[in-house]
């Protein structure tokens, strides 16, 4: 098995021992990303919508930074931080993911106790190449 590294300055640096993102053949595999500005490294203001787009922007670089898009992503796992938060992620996660003409990717949504610098979603995606 051979693995590339995927990085990126459009997307935050990993705060930890981790890649942003491996290629394995076909496949690109995201670190979970969260609405962290990629140029202050500091967790976006507003709430779950503004924490979303950002979280899924950042995940939109790394995509394109391996040379595909959010459009070819096949798995997604959403860890939240509140499930009440669910409606207010899934209508912009929608936008991103699942827009008119577009097969979502299969998903897996949880709600997590606590999130790496107190998030309120972090999202990791495989998208194929």
């Amino acid at each position: 098995m051979s693995k590339a590294i995927i990085s990126t300055n459009k997307a935050p640096l990993p705060i930890g021992p981790y890649s942003q993102g491996i290629r394995v053949g076909n496949l690109v595999f995201t670190a979970g990303q969260a609405g962290v500005d990629p140029v202050t490294q500091q967790v976006v203001t507003g709430g779950i919508t503004e924490q979303t787009a950002r979280t899924l922007e950042n995940l939109k670089a790394i995509l394109e930074a391996a040379g595909t898009d959010l459009a070819r992503a096949v798995k997604a796992t959403v860890f939240l931080k509140d499930l009440n938060d669910f409606a207010a992620m899934n209508a912009i996660y929608a936008q991103y993911l699942g827009p008119e003409g577009v097969i979502p990717p299969v998903r897996t949504t949880v709600e997590a106790a606590r999130l790496p610098k107190d998030v309120l979603v972090e999202i990791e995606l495989v998208a194929e190449v």
